[in-house]
């Protein structure tokens, strides 16, 4: 059987945390794989274990998405190669830093990995989606589509982005074979560096950390059952649903606050 006779779900950021833990959870179901990250993170090698592991077919890309032409050039090669019924946008960015200090290429790089990669990578992969009998699109917003935070800024609302981007796409492909999903997590314990830094927080930054794995089984179990959003951390989301912005934007400024100063 050749590529163009299997069914492949592509993961973008696939090299570590929760794209990493997609992989995994996408390969034990014996789905396969075509893995994409940025360059040096040891995509082959864990391609490699995936496949022998699971005995699935596994591809990997390495490449910058923030890079327009990047984006375009990937889902060219993958739409002549390999049928794709499943399309993960997990790739981001972000950090916690103050605006003022913060260097255009930092900005620049969140804009262009968070919006308009995942944009771009999913209407370019569409037309192939629409081919299969029954295709999905999991884009991997945050807890943090739901509020401003300072010290954040531009993350924040790039993931209001994907959010938005993910409900209005369902809603104009309904009545087709693609469904369309959202998952919001919070901060998830994807290396030390970033658990540290998160805990700095203090109490609100550990409530909120999550494991990746468990993130990535509950999202494909939504994803399967068609769930339009999907919310791995039911306290965190009641709490932002329910909090007004006037309240929870200057508590949540104040948590990460915490981390840029400490």
């Amino acid at each position: 059987m050749n590529a163009k006779e299997k069914k492949y779900a592509l993961v973008t950021g696939a090299g570590q945390g929760l794209g990493k833990a997609f992989a995994y959870e996408l390969a034990k179901r014996g789905i396969n794989l075509i893995m994409v990250s940025l360059p040096g993170e040891n995509l082959k090698e864990l391609s490699r274990e995936i496949a022998r592991a699971w005995s699935i077919d596994t591809v990997c890309y390495e490449t910058d998405l923030s890079v327009v032409n990047n984006v375009l050039e990937l889902a060219d090669r993958v739409n002549r190669a390999y049928e794709v019924f499943m399309l993960i946008n997990n790739a981001g960015t972000g950090g916690s830093r103050k605006f003022q200090e913060a260097s255009p290429a930092y900005i620049n790089t969140i804009i262009q990995v968070n919006v308009t990669a995942t944009s771009l990578l999913t209407h370019q992969l569409l037309p192939n989606l629409l081919l299969q009998p029954q295709s999905y699109i999991l884009n991997v917003s945050s807890m943090a589509a739901f509020s401003p935070i300072g010290y954040k800024t531009v993350y924040p609302a790039s993931k209001t982005f994907v959010h938005s981007f993910s409900r209005g796409l369902n809603a104009e492909l309904r009545g087709t074979n693609v469904f369309v999903s959202v998952v919001n997590p919070g901060a998830m314990k994807t290396n030390p560096e970033i658990t540290k830094r998160v805990e700095k927080q203090g109490k609100l930054g550990k409530i909120s950390l999550l494991d990746p794995g468990k993130v990535a089984e509950k999202s494909i179990n939504g994803l399967f059952r068609k769930d339009s959003v999907i919310m791995v951390n039911p306290f965190s989301w009641l709490a932002l649903s329910l909090i007004p912005v006037w309240i929870k934007l200057p508590l949540m400024t104040r948590a990460v606050k915490r981390e840029v100063c400490a």
